[in-house]
């Protein structure tokens, strides 16, 4: 078993796969393994906050699909993405013991893919916070630093995966929640284009233009191996689905010549904000590395109002946690409770619940208008770079949700770079690029125009093979 335990450190997704496939390993080999890894790991990182293992080992026994990523181990997030008999907890005390039913169509293509879903991981209360620190959880803790946050609200399984004890987990982006604990965490995590894979069967159209499901990864081909199996959308999506790459797969792009990019560049925010001195560096020296590659560079960035891209997220994501909220106390019979919601939370919701109609219609077409503001900056351009955070990897307790005040003065430097993509829909992704003088990871972000994660994938790739980052963090994890 130690030379299979060694295997999580130094192979991904894809390889473990394989060795599935021509009998180097068995997949029971490799759940053993990952189970082991969390019982010892996940008191300190706390990733896992509900497991399935018997029933995993039993659909292992019991023969997994011959598909792809046949025998790997995998995490969901417990947030917008069910799996049968595991909690369904939105990150909520008021949600705390509902169990889902059965799997989400996200859950039921992994499984058709062969992955093996090992648990649930951590998330902030309705993913509303950029560090993955609920209450009725406690706190994610970062593998780098196990004193300072994952990132959220996808921390859960940033821990998981950068911690060693999955090579690849699910994760969703509703205003950077993939991208933040992927610079946090050093992972790659990649932002799909709107409505690229599906959320069915919660029906959560106003959510839908911000929102999309995919994976956190240690390597980029396992990213593009998991949106193909993820990708597609089923008869009755509110839009249209967005085309499948020309190479056919995502997976096939990647074996294709990348032609010149004409790549943007930026180390502030469209206020003028600038980010810290590791994240200026860690952009400054990807875009050397871009021209080094062919690629031609130079600094510029859309034109947008930020403000508007802060009031979408905030009146159309209010809107849909309000709503559950109220379909839960509906289905409880009775009023909301002092301890059922964080601070923060319940803040936000009694103010969504003041919400018109009027005010909901609003702020979908501020959306369009974002979108079409910045759509042209993507004609000379093909991609944006900037720093994935402009802050620094902060300590646990900096995003406290039980200080409303605190989190008005902080969270929304987290989502300052990342947002805007949910609101426009374009794919996004955040790299590892390097590490802080702490010694914390660091990310740069690449956005894209509509249905060009292609492209993304294609430059990561190049990026990840001229400068490889780590796999996973050290362990056992400083302190």
């Amino acid at each position: 078993m130690r030379g299979v335990d060694e295997l999580f450190d130094t192979r991904d997704a894809i390889d473990l796969a394989w060795m599935v496939t021509i009998g180097e390993v068995t997949a029971r080999e490799l759940v053993e393994t990952a189970i082991a890894r969390i019982e010892a790991r996940n008191p300190i990182l706390n990733a896992v906050v509900a497991d399935r293992f018997d029933r995993a080992l039993d659909e292992v026994d019991a023969g997994l699909p011959d598909g792809p990523l046949k025998g790997v181990p995998f995490v969901v997030k417990d947030l917008g993405c069910d799996v049968a008999g595991l909690p369904a907890t939105r990150g909520s005390r008021l949600f705390a013991d509902v169990v889902a039913n059965e799997d989400c169509e996200l859950t039921r293509r992994y499984r058709a893919a062969g992955l093996v879903i090992l648990g649930n991981t951590n998330s902030p209360e309705f993913g509303k916070n950029a560090s993955t620190e609920p209450v009725l959880h406690g706190p994610s803790r970062n593998p780098w630093r196990t004193t300072h946050s994952t990132g959220g609200s996808s921390g859960g399984t940033a821990a998981a995966v950068a911690g060693g004890m999955v090579p690849a987990g699910h994760a969703n982006d509703g205003g950077g929640s993939i991208r933040i604990p992927a610079s946090e965490c050093g992972l790659f995590g990649l932002k799909p284009t709107r409505m690229r894979t599906p959320s069915w069967p919660q029906a959560a159209f106003f959510a839908c233009p911000l929102t999309v499901g995919h994976a956190l990864t240690r390597t980029v081909r396992d990213s593009a191996a998991l949106l193909d199996a993820a990708a597609g959308g089923l008869p009755g999506d509110p839009g249209s689905t967005p085309p499948r790459p020309r190479a056919g797969t995502f997976m096939a792009v990647l074996s294709e010549p990348l032609q010149p990019l004409r790549i943007g560049v930026a180390t502030t925010s469209v206020r003028g904000n600038e980010a810290h001195p590791a994240a200026i560096a860690a952009v400054e020296q990807t875009a050397r590395l871009c021209e080094e590659l062919g690629h031609r560079v130079t600094y510029a960035s859309p034109t947008y109002d930020p403000d508007a891209v802060i009031e979408c997220l905030s009146v159309l994501m209010g809107a849909v946690a309000a709503g559950q909220v109220e379909a839960r106390l509906a289905e409880l019979g009775r009023p909301l409770a002092d301890d059922d919601l964080e601070p923060f939370s319940r803040f936000m919701h009694e103010r969504s619940l003041g919400l018109t109609g009027l005010e909901v219609i609003a702020a979908l077409q501020e959306l369009e208008v974002v979108s079409r503001s910045v759509a042209p900056f993507f004609e000379p351009h093909d991609l944006w770079l900037t720093p994935t955070l402009l802050p620094p990897v902060p300590e646990l307790g900096w995003l406290d949700t039980t200080d409303v005040q605190a989190m008005f003065n902080r969270a929304g430097r987290f989502s300052e770079m990342t947002a805007l993509a949910n609101v426009t829909g374009q794919p996004a992704m955040s790299v590892p690029a390097g590490f802080d003088d702490a010694g914390l990871p660091v990310g740069v972000q690449f956005l894209a125009a509509h249905n060009r994660e292609g492209i993304l994938l294609q430059l990561a790739a190049q990026l990840e093979s001229a400068a490889p980052w780590p796999r996973t963090a050290p362990w056992p994890s400083p302190a």
